[in-house]
């Protein structure tokens, strides 16, 4: 969903991603629980956030599931693990899983064409309108630009319904060919929404929640904040304005909900994530094993950059990276991750999994810091991965002031322009949305 980025995408990509080979601690203990909480703690105070939610599980078992903060700046309420933030494009995940439930039960294919069950769905290209199917849908390659028409649901002041977003797709003029680059979209994950929708014959929504809510007991959680059986305990979402981060109002809009509508709580995420994680005690798959595996096979290749000197202790050395189906794909010393982000305004959150590993991590966050949720993750990866010494936080603390100081200049140098242009100095402040492009999994939302 909406992709707010406090890194340059280049040098954040290139930070984790290397193929010079390390050593990897063949034994690993217990996750150290407090001095998860210690960096936690940092992390409140290194990148300005009121709150943060973490549950780790690992062997059909969860490690922890703890609040940290508080909820809301006004209320002060302390976060706990059942309080609910929007998980935005982390519900992609479950709207290729409902997708998987409709191919299990030979209702569609997934490289059946999407005018079978949208015959108004029309591209801007005649020939990419007649090739698409709904595996295009899922994976960014349609061709168009990076959040092409995302401003048809978003901000929720929009009017746009889902008839809307279909009929105006046509009028999107590709900027690469079809299936040949990656661009972050979602718009088409509204239309494979509506796939949902008319193929099992209720709303993408009800779907959502009967099929694949319910049964894991992911009670609290739902589609939409508009569904949540108790919104007694949701975060307020923060973000910084001229300088002071504060409360922002809730985006409450509700044509984007495939794409990135779903609340819920580390606690219920939990129960998602052993189910796709498996091991000893998990919740059964309510996915065959072949729908699983092909959410996890690679779709779009994603670039894996060089990374500079310096970071080398801090590599993951990844050599491979690709979109799946609602999941990003990459090699984390040896081992398979897939991972997702999200972004909504006021809150980015991100789920990673090592299936090899049956571990799943689950960092939700009230404020938009990307740095916050990565320092986080990658601790807690790191202890299972064997990498000892690293203090992720001062790493993420450092590159974030490197990235300010490089958008500070960039936006001088743009005032001058301007100031040249009008001759009158420059006045008023500047809002920066950054959709930045997916590099690696930390940035995709």
């Amino acid at each position: 969903m909406l992709r707010i980025a406090l890194l340059s995408s280049a040098l954040v990509a290139g930070l984790f991603l290397s193929a010079k080979a390390q050593s990897v601690s063949t034994t690993v203990g217990p996750l150290d629980v407090a001095a998860v909480d210690a960096v936690v703690a940092r992390t409140l105070k290194a990148f300005n956030v009121p709150g943060i939610a973490v549950a780790v599980v690992k062997d059909g078992q969860v490690v922890m599931s703890k609040g940290y903060g508080v909820s809301s700046l006004t209320t002060k309420t302390p976060v706990d693990a059942n309080t609910l933030f929007g998980i935005a494009s982390n519900t992609k995940a479950f709207t290729t899983a409902a997708l998987g439930l409709l191919v299990e039960a030979g209702k569609l294919r997934w490289d059946d064409k999407v005018t079978d069950y949208i015959p108004e769905f029309k591209m801007y290209d005649p020939y990419v309108t007649a090739e698409f199917t709904v595996r295009d849908l899922l994976t960014h390659r349609s061709g168009m630009g990076l959040g092409a028409g995302d401003l048809m649901f978003f901000p929720d002041s929009t009017d746009f319904t889902i008839k809307d977003v279909i009929h105006n797709l046509r009028y999107f003029k590709p900027v690469s060919s079809f299936r040949s680059k990656y661009d972050y979209d979602n718009n088409l994950y509204l239309v494979a929404g509506e796939v949902v929708t008319r193929v099992a014959g209720q709303p993408w929504a009800d779907f959502v929640e009967t099929r694949l809510l319910k049964p894991l007991g992911m009670s609290r959680s739902a589609t939409l904040f508009s569904r949540l059986p108790d919104p007694t305990n949701v975060i307020d979402g923060h973000g910084p304005v001229e300088g002071t981060v504060r409360v922002i109002r809730r985006d409450l809009g509700t044509v984007g909900a495939a794409a990135g509508g779903m609340y819920s709580s580390v606690a219920d995420l939990s129960k998602w994530a052993m189910m796709l994680v498996g091991g000893p005690g998990a919740p059964a798959s309510l996915l065959k094993p072949k729908t699983q595996h092909e959410l996890w096979s690679a779709q779009t290749i994603l670039p894996v950059g060089p990374v500079p000197a310096a970071y080398l202790p801090y590599s993951y050395n990844t050599h491979f990276a690709a979109y799946g189906l609602g999941w990003v794909l990459r090699d984390v010393r040896g081992y398979k991750e897939v991972s997702h982000t999200g972004g909504q305004i006021g809150m980015v959150t991100k789920v990673t999994l090592l299936p090899e590993l049956h571990l799943g991590i689950i960092v939700l966050t009230n404020q938009e810091s990307g740095a916050a949720f990565t320092a986080i993750t990658n601790t807690i990866e790191d202890h299972y991965l064997g990498m000892t010494g690293l203090d992720r936080v001062k790493l993420m603390a450092d590159l974030t002031a490197a990235s300010k100081a490089t958008d500070g200049k960039a936006t001088a140098d743009v005032w001058k322009q301007v100031a040249a242009a009008t001759k009158k100095p420059p006045s008023g402040p500047i809002i920066r949305l950054f959709w930045a492009a997916t590099t690696m999994p930390g940035w995709v939302m």
